[in-house]
């Protein structure tokens, strides 16, 4: 007993800093740190998942939680799990803004209904193309992949060695690739809606006295609905290749920060 009492400290040491990395991790993630997630689902998550990474931070630097060093340690393993959990976040992002570029050109942006998801009303279309994300995330393994990413960060990211500001700017420069994504999705739709107002715009030319402005919002949001039908079926293949570039990008900053601590070491 007096040797599980002696040891409690360090085993304690060791597992509030993966707490802290996969609570605030799940906390970005896509699904698991929405608002339809209670949060203490997400904590017990966390700790389940803490206690499971506990065979790689047992080696970690003996720093006191309660000090200021602590405070900084705690800090950094907070960033370093939002920043990827955000980067997972990227291709769940891409399919909500394209719901919206697509609810604004069909005419849908005014058919708002409660969205458990984000805790908030959103538009219909942005929340069935948000669940049929959700449905894709789970049917990748998507919960596995954050927790293997999680594992790979101890060893690229340990305890105490910083996260290196290349990290950041790479998550911070890839924002630009979401609205890329959405977009490339979303020009079918966009594309074929202006071409129905533009030949209603001929039209309501040609013969003014018919007044096809009144039956051109019912043409659009049938044509729009139809293209719809057709593009989400291309979604859950986007989803993955966005998840995939994600992991990718993800990876080479595990690399490289391996490569740097292996260097550091080598030179010390």
């Amino acid at each position: 007993m007096e040797e599980i009492l002696a040891a409690l400290p360090s085993l304690l040491n060791a597992w509030w800093w993966p707490f802290v990395r996969v609570l605030a991790m799940l906390a970005a993630a896509p699904v698991i740190g929405e608002a339809m997630v209670p949060v203490t689902v997400r904590v017990l998550l966390a700790l389940v998942l803490s206690v499971l990474m506990l065979p790689l931070t047992r080696n970690a630097l003996p720093i006191d939680p309660i000090s200021m060093a602590g405070v900084a340690a705690t800090l950094e393993q907070a960033v370093i799990g939002g920043v990827l959990g955000l980067a997972f976040f990227y291709s769940m992002s891409a399919v909500m803004v394209l719901g919206y570029m697509v609810s604004s050109q069909i005419g849908f942006s005014m058919a708002v209904m409660n969205d458990p998801v984000n805790g908030q009303s959103s538009d219909v279309v942005s929340a069935l193309l948000t669940m049929l994300s959700i449905i894709v995330f789970f049917a990748i393994d998507g919960h596995l992949v954050i927790a293997g990413v999680i594992g790979g960060s101890f060893q690229a990211w340990p305890l105490g060695g910083g996260y290196g500001p290349l990290l950041l700017q790479t998550v911070a420069w890839n924002v630009a690739w979401v609205f890329a994504a959405a977009m490339l999705l979303a020009i079918p739709i966009v594309f074929s809606t202006m071409v129905v107002q533009i030949g209603f715009g001929f039209l309501n030319r040609v013969a003014p006295t018919l007044n096809l402005f009144s039956l051109g919002f019912s043409v659009i949001t049938l044509f729009g609905l139809v293209m719809l039908a057709q593009v989400v079926r291309f979604i859950p293949e986007h989803y993955v290749r966005m998840s995939g570039r994600v992991l990718e990008m993800i990876q080479q900053q595990m690399t490289i920060a391996a490569q740097v601590a292996a260097r550091a070491a080598g030179n010390g």
